[in-house]
Parts: structure tokens; sequence; C-alpha cells
């Protein structure tokens, strides 16, 4: 295995945690590791335009790995040593750096997938024409592909003809959830081009909609009548897909997971729908797992759209998640890939691994503190706040902040700052995850950016500055 030159740039403080981390991974990696330390004290502190004039490479470096969190774009550096290396922003803490070069360099093509999201709108007569249009714009750009306008069994909504129409318009594909014909004929001459459903009772409508429509059994928990159904709309030449019912856990959702494994043999090459919503909307359980799971289930058995709805509070990031996690789905069925590694954006309560520092790792850093600005870190169920001269840990908040009150000076802004970043802490030794001073903690596509308070030049909040 050919050796390769990396240079890895460091600050003053983590000069000696960088160089037991290469010394443990390098070698059985294939690198030959060489360290720069910057004149700073945390390397990650300081953008690149800073860098570029302070960074002298050695002969023969191809390859330079700058602290993740870096600030600034990777041009600069560039610049300044005419492209005759490759510059890298690795990982966020040097101790995932061992990880960081066990990855493959080249990411997962997630592009591809081949499952119809259909998001449905519960109780669409109870809104007005800006809250639907609102709302299905909302689902479109969370990756919906189609529009389900879900009406009210019973009554006859006499302005579904508008309401289609205003999604037609802004250019969104809209099917009409309904059992009352004359409502779904109006919501097919207003653009609606799918309808649920169709069974026994009214299969004849189908004939005057022209639209493709989605055929059910006549009996839940069961595919009674189903195949009649199918045999009418083959007969007289109307499109349709096949939903057989998923049925909600505790309400047979087992044999109901066999009814859609039958489905290709019964049914060869007609294309299915799955209403993943009657799963997760009727389970109190955080959905991106169960996706997951129903995704993989529906691509093997050729499944080729999905129904969901975001109305339960714990669904309300449904449509993104399945938009995620069916491209995830199709790599890896299509490639016999493990589902790991592809898309760390779906990881939404826990991290995909977690940094552990040990207490020589804390000993020396709070050692290599020269200043008095507080270092922050959550390690071994405890939070360590940290300066040249204060080292304080505990698991409760409220008794670490009165101890690091009683040895320092804080004034309220300092004190909301050093609050809120142990709060953060907490939160990740709560659910075993990560946590970096002064950066949002990670929750998949759901993590909101955090502008540091260094970023912020009215405040003034004491954590760890160059």
């Amino acid at each position: 295995m050919s050796r390769q030159r990396v240079l890895f740039v460091t600050g003053k403080l983590a000069e000696k945690s960088l160089r037991r981390v290469l010394e443990a991974f390098a070698p059985g990696c294939g690198i030959d590791p060489e360290v720069a330390v910057l004149p700073i004290s945390v390397a990650a502190l300081a953008n690149t335009g800073w860098m570029a004039p302070r960074l002298c490479i050695p002969e023969g470096i191809t390859r330079v790995v700058i602290p993740g969190l870096c600030p600034g774009d990777l041009k600069p550096l560039e610049a300044a040593h005419s492209g005759r290396v490759h510059f890298e922003k690795g990982p966020h803490d040097l101790l995932d750096l061992p990880a960081y070069f066990k990855q493959p360099q080249t990411p997962p093509d997630l592009s591809r997938h081949s499952i119809e999201i259909i998001a449905e709108i519960n109780h669409a007569p109870r809104l007005s024409r800006e809250e639907l249009v609102s709302q299905a714009t909302e689902l479109a750009r969370a990756g919906a592909d189609r529009i389900d306008i879900g009406c009210e069994p019973g009554h006859l909504w006499a302005g579904v003809s508008d309401a289609v129409k205003s999604l037609v318009d802004t250019g969104l594909a809209v099917s009409i959830d309904s059992f009352e014909p004359e409502e779904v004929e109006r919501a097919t001459r207003a653009g609606a081009t799918l309808v649920l459903s169709v069974q026994g009772h009214n299969r004849e409508r189908a004939l005057d909609w022209g639209v493709e429509v989605v055929a059910i059994p006549d009996r839940p928990g069961s595919l009674e009548g189903l195949g009649q159904t199918v045999e009418f709309l083959d007969r007289k030449g109307v499109p349709h897909r096949i939903d057989p019912i998923l049925e909600p856990v505790g309400h047979g959702f087992g044999a109901s997971l066999a009814r859609y494994a039958a489905m290709a043999e019964m049914f060869p090459g007609k294309p299915v729908m799955m209403g993943v919503g009657n799963v997760t909307e009727l389970a109190e359980v955080d959905t991106a797992g169960v996706h997951l799971v129903l995704l993989a289930l529906a691509k093997e058995w050729g499944v080729g759209s999905v129904l969901t709805t975001q109305v339960a509070n714990w669904c309300q990031s449904a449509v993104m998640e399945i938009d995620h996690l069916r491209r995830v789905v199709e790599l890896a069925i299509t490639e016999r890939r493990l589902p790991k590694y592809l898309d760390p954006s779906v990881l939404l309560l826990r991290d995909r691994r977690v940094v552990r520092r040990s207490e020589r790792d804390l000993a020396e850093l709070q050692a290599a503190i020269t200043d008095s600005n507080f270092r922050i870190v959550a390690e071994s169920g405890e939070v360590h706040v940290m300066n040249n001269r204060t080292w304080v840990r505990g698991r409760e908040p409220f008794a670490l902040m009165r101890e690091l009150a009683s040895r320092e000076s804080l004034d309220a802004s300092h004190a909301l700052y050093l609050g809120y970043e142990i709060a953060k802490a907490v939160t990740a030794l709560t659910l075993n995850k990560n946590y970096t001073q002064d950066r949002a903690l990670d929750w998949g596509f759901l993590t909101r950016p955090e502008a540091s308070h260094r970023d912020r030049p009215d405040e003034r909040g004491g954590g760890a500055v160059p």
C-alpha cells in the first residue's frame, strides 16, 4: 500500500491530543502524518483567510486537513499555495479523525428514487384557500410529488373545484380523496389526476372521470372484491393502481403486510400504493426508523407510491423523512448495500458516533489553557467548564453554575451564555450526542443553524476565543 504524506493543521491547545490520535491510527491507514501548529489557541476559530499566509507546508505534502469547524471556504488556502496541494476540512472533532479516514471519499449517489410521495392534506374543506395553498406548497418543498386533498365523508364540498384549481395553477399534481362521486367529478374536471379510492360500490363511476384511480378491497382487513374491481378496470381501460390497505399496529398490521407481499403474484406488473400514514400516525413513536422499514418493504415488493400525512405532532417531518429515505432504500436495494453510512441527515435524535475524551485528554486541555475564557465539554455523563484557573464539573446544571459563580466573577451576559451552552451540553449527554461549544447540536435535516456568539459583535459571551 502506497503511503501518503498528510499535513494536519491544529492550534496550540489541541496539539498533544492530535499527535496522540495520529500516532494511534495513521500508520494503519497508510498515512505519514505531519502536524502544523498555528499561532492561535484554537485552530477552529481561525478563518481560512487568516490561516493562508501563516501556514507553511513542507515539501512532499499533497494533502492538508484543517479542522472542520474553521470558518470560510478553501479558496484562500488554495490560492496561497498555487493549487499544488489538496486542502479539505476534516471532522469537527479531532478524535473523529480515525473514522473520517476510514470512510469512502466519494459520497454515495442519493439522487435516484422510484417511490412517489403522495402527501394528504386532511380536512381540506375546513381550510381557507390561502391555508390550503400554503400547506400544499410546504409539502411539495419537503419532497411530496403529489398533493392529496382529503375531503370529509358525508359532506359534499361545494368549493372543491376552486381548491383543486388553485393547487394545479401553482404547478402541483393533485389527487382527490373522496367517496362522493359528484365531489370527485368536480375535482377531476378542475385538474385532479388521481382518485382515492374505488371499490365495488363506486367503480362504475370511474368510467366518467377519465383519470387514474386507486382500487381497494370492499371489506377492510381482507382482499374481498379487489380482484373483481381490478378486472373491471382492466376491461374498461381505466388506469389504476392497487392498494390492499396497510393496517395499524394492533389491528391486523402483520396480515396486511402479507397482503402487500402477495400483490406481485396476484396482479403481476400492476402499480401498487401503500398508505404508510396508517402506521406512523397511529403509533406514538419517532417515525424515521419506521419509514425506513416500510419503504424498504415497499421497494422490495414493487410498491411505486406511498401516501402519508403530517397531522400528529410526531409525524411533522414525515414527508421530508420519506424523501431522504426513499433514496437511501433505492441505493441500498439496487446496489445490495447496507443502509449504513449513506445519509446521516436522517439520524435525528442520535449521532452516527460519539467522540469520547479520556480524563487525560481533559486534563491536558485544561493545562494548556492560558486565558480566562471558558471551554465547555460534555463527557462521561458530566459537563466540564474550565479556563486557565478554574475547572468545575457536574451532572446538575444549577449546582454547576452555583459552584462556578462562587469561583468566578460572572456578569449577566456571561452567565446567560454559559447557561445556554450548559443546557445544550446536558441535552447532548441525555441523548448520547456530540456536543461542540458554540455549535448547534446535530439533529440531522432538522438542525437549525446556530450563530456563534463570536459572530455577533454586540455580544460578549466569554467562550473560547483566539
